[in-house]
């Protein structure tokens, strides 16, 4: 991707999150040259990546499979100085924009309509070689038990959820005519080098063409740490 369409991409999120009532942290404002002056008392938001996260999956196609997104939390068990087990973000879905086919290892999440269009919800269960299930299985629809088909897809209007267990796979975007929406995900700890299996071949983080500087780093951009004793500044 371009960085220009990065930025792009970014101003875009910031105006709707604005437009939703949907305040987002200082971090989310941060440039670049603020972050070149932060020391390890921002390591939180570098080592467990929150922040800005804009991705074409290495398809070229950002408005049929790409996501705008914004991890405001999440936790690790190997960063002892932030015991948090569950993740939160943002995610900016444009009509139509589709994550590509996926399930999660481990991690088990919430889908949240917070606000815009429709989101549907195509899911069906993983088998053990990580194959399409065929067999109708139950999701949690709003809190309530739900019996699915495989492959049959949910619609959430806005302020509606559903519950993707670990092993469940799934994709989902804004449905064509509702605009772009707002959705929220509420997990368990979010490992995007890990735990995320790919039904096709895809890129969770793509390269960038550098054809402008960048307006905010993406989270697995972020500058080491400056030293603290060069800044005069005790933990």
């Amino acid at each position: 991707m371009k960085r220009s369409k990065i930025n792009e991409y970014i101003v875009r999120a910031k105006v709707f999150a604005e437009k939703m009532n949907m305040a987002l942290p200082p971090f989310a404002f941060w440039t670049t040259e603020q972050w070149s002056l932060k020391g390890v008392e921002c390591d939180e938001i570098r080592k467990l990546m929150l922040g800005w996260d804009v991705t074409d999956f290495g398809l070229g196609d950002y408005k049929k499979a790409g996501r705008t997104l914004f991890t405001l939390r999440n936790g690790s068990s190997a960063y002892s100085l932030c015991p948090r087990m569950y993740s939160e973000k943002f995610i900016f879905i444009e009509e139509n924009q589709a994550t590509p086919i996926h399930f999660h290892r481990s991690k088990t999440e919430d889908i949240i309509n917070r606000g815009g269009g429709n989101i549907l919800v195509q899911a069906s269960k993983a088998m053990p070689d990580g194959g399409k299930s065929g067999e109708d299985f139950g999701l949690s629809i709003n809190g309530v038990m739900t019996r699915l088909k495989a492959d049959q897809i949910i619609r959430l209007w806005p302020g509606e959820s559903v519950l993707i267990p670990a092993g469940t796979i799934h994709e989902f975007w804004s449905e064509e005519g509702t605009g772009m929406t707002l959705s929220g995900e509420i997990g368990t700890i979010c490992d995007d080098i890990n735990d995320n299996i790919f039904l096709r071949p895809c890129k969770r983080f793509c390269e960038i063409e550098e054809n402008e500087p960048p307006l905010h780093y993406l989270c697995n951009e972020y500058p080491a740490a400056l030293s603290c004793v060069n800044r005069g500044i005790k933990l």
